[in-house]
């Protein structure tokens, strides 16, 4: 969430910096959250008052019975009760403003990054690289993947349905070979610089709160009520509450991670969009990269991750493209987000595969997790400072796989698996 202290200060900078999101209703939110705060302002100042005054008079009650004055004793120990009871609804009252407060500064978006591109939807969110496509297409490789993996024998959907419901997928034979490979080849893509992290595919709310997907995107979420935990959307989740509730050397960051994990989505907002073949699916794989920083070492980082994730697609000779999230599309939490996109010519869409995202320091005051600073010769600073948390598909598998049957579809209908996949595909080189 971001600071109410600077809502205080800058009120004005903060609308200004949110009005760029092009969604009138935070503007709404903002000014909840600005009046709830000025309450709850007056009520602290009336109630430490209150309780300064019942401490004088709990003192004064005690000398007048040192003293032996018990008349002046119990009527100052009256007012005392009456001024206690006061005193207690300011603070029950405090309480509930509280909690309304920070409901509000919940669902209140991060600001965007200066130099994030103005817009208000996806139509308006700049390519910064590419497009590399190929100079033609032939009209073998234009035939949707649903239909060639379903030919082949590698996807079958109808049975995932019969299984479970729609919208879950099933990969069969060389299909699922590859699936795993892609998981595989990101893992080992980012080894050198990332800890490996096989986390909890299960979270508690509050883990779940601290990235921002509650309570904003509480039905778009699979919930097992019984145990209040929730299945993750992706291993971002765990990872930024890795730390929680601690405070890191600054020596020690950035803090890296890299997860595969199963991501669960209901993708509630979906109806009537196309959710045929690996577009669309409530299950899917993807390897996450993470990183935890200062402030100062964000901007680098953010690069270095868009660049790990756009060398994986291109080592998967896949076309593909970048694109900056304008400030009307980005997410409620991010700062600074750019996505990878893979042309589809099956589908003939533009598919985004990869979205690397900065999100400053709004996750980490959700998650309270903090640094000591130091200074440029390495002495500890005074007081803690919130890192910031940066993260990345490496791969995302059901529409990288959906993309390499399409772009590597062969005349007789067969798939020629990408070389950067071979040393995991148990020696297929052709899928038939």
């Amino acid at each position: 969430m971001i600071d109410v202290r600077l809502i205080r200060t800058d009120y004005e900078g903060v609308r200004a910096a949110l009005a760029g999101r092009h969604k009138p209703e935070v503007l709404d939110v903002l000014e909840r959250a600005a009046e709830l705060d000025a309450r709850l302002r007056d009520i602290t100042s009336e109630r430490d008052g209150l309780r300064a005054q019942v401490n004088a008079l709990s003192k004064q009650v005690g000398e007048h019975r040192r003293r032996g004055e018990t008349a002046a004793a119990d009527a100052l120990q009256e007012a005392s009760r009456t001024l206690g009871g006061t005193e207690k609804l300011l603070a029950d009252e405090h309480d509930e403003v509280s909690e309304r407060l920070r409901q509000q500064l919940l669902v209140i978006p991060n600001l965007p990054h200066p130099d994030a591109p103005d817009g208000v939807s996806d139509a308006d969110n700049p390519i910064v690289k590419g497009p590399f496509l190929p100079d033609s297409i032939p009209d073998y490789r234009r035939v949707p993947h649903w239909e060639t993996a379903t030919a082949l024998g590698i996807l079958d959907n109808e049975r995932a349905a019969k299984i479970a419901k729609s919208m879950w997928t099933m990969q069969r034979g060389a299909g699922a070979t590859m699936a795993r490979a892609l998981c595989q080849l990101a893992l080992d893509r980012n080894a050198d610089a990332f800890e490996e992290i096989r986390p909890p595919s299960l979270v508690s709310t509050a883990t779940l709160t601290s990235t921002g997907q509650l309570p904003k995107f509480a039905d778009d979420a699979f919930a097992i009520e019984r145990d209040d935990l929730w299945c993750i959307p992706t291993a971002e989740v765990p990872l930024t509450s890795i730390h929680a509730g601690e405070v890191l050397d600054q020596a020690q960051l950035p803090v890296r991670f890299m997860a595969y994990s199963p991501c669960y989505r209901r993708e509630a907002g979906s109806a009537g969009r196309d959710t045929r073949g690996m577009l669309r699916a409530h299950e899917f794989d993807k390897v996450e990269i993470l990183a935890l920083a200062t402030g100062e070492q964000a901007p680098g980082l953010l690069d270095e991750m868009v660049g790990r994730a756009e060398a994986t697609i291109a080592a998967l000779e896949l076309p593909y493209r970048i694109v900056e999230i304008c400030t009307g599309d980005m997410g409620q939490t991010h700062h600074r987000s750019f996505d990878i996109e893979v042309y589809a010519p099956g589908a003939d869409q533009w598919l985004e595969v990869s979205s690397v995202s900065w999100f400053s320091d709004y996750q980490a005051r959700r998650a309270n997790v903090r640094y000591r600073p130091v200074d440029a010769d390495g002495r500890p600073q005074k007081g803690t400072q919130w890192v910031h948390t940066l993260n990345g598909s490496a791969l995302a598998v059901p529409r990288v796989w959906a993309a390499i049957v399409e772009n590597f579809r062969n005349a007789d209908g067969s798939i020629t698996v990408p070389g950067a996949l071979l040393p995991y595909m148990r020696g297929i080189a052709t899928i038939t």
